[in-house]
């Protein structure tokens, strides 16, 4: 197993114990032991929980830059690109481990400046839908709308019926594709 894949599963599992036992119960201890490895080997990859917390959200940023923008530069209509990637990636390839998104919630109870990369993420990509060729207005609505699905999902405060969720997903498209 590579350094990179260990470093992946050591951000698991920090996710996995924000999701199962809290934010206030993710500690260095906790990880490692989810993660199956000694408090020294988590230590070496990550020398703080800070950096575990950074790790996590840079991580999650970056899967998600990717895949939006691998979206984007796939479209082969330019108008409107910006906005369908970043509704196809919210609402069909989020993450694959959803616990990892609670890496959000422990950056937040870490520290304020632990979701740096996350806001500089949320910057380039509002510049780049409100210049997507469609109404700026229209365009950042559609981002907050699938913003509020996803994160009333995060939260475990609402899920909205299957068959309702895919229905605003095709009216955000349709609205993207106008």
């Amino acid at each position: 197993m590579g350094k990179i894949s260990r470093k992946v599963d050591i951000l698991h599992a920090a996710s996995k114990v924000v999701s199962e036992k809290g934010i206030f119960n993710l500690t260095l201890d906790a990880t490692a032991k989810e993660a199956g490895i000694s408090k020294g080997g988590l230590l070496y990859h990550y020398p703080s929980k800070e950096a575990l917390v950074q790790g996590m959200v840079e991580h999650l940023a970056n899967n998600y830059r990717e895949k939006i923008s691998n979206n984007a530069e796939s479209d082969p209509v330019d108008k409107g690109k910006w906005v369908r990637a970043y509704v196809d990636v919210t609402f069909n390839q989020a993450y694959q481990n959803k616990d990892m998104h609670y890496g959000l919630l422990a950056a937040k109870a870490v520290s304020t400046n632990s979701l740096d990369p996350i806001r500089e993420l949320y910057s380039d990509w509002q510049y780049k839908i409100e210049d997507d060729g469609i109404d700026p207005i229209k365009a950042t609505i559609i981002r907050l709308a699938t913003d509020g699905i996803w994160l009333s999902e995060l939260f475990d405060i609402y899920h909205i019926e299957k068959d309702k969720k895919k229905a605003v997903y095709e009216k955000l498209r349709e609205w993207a594709n106008e």
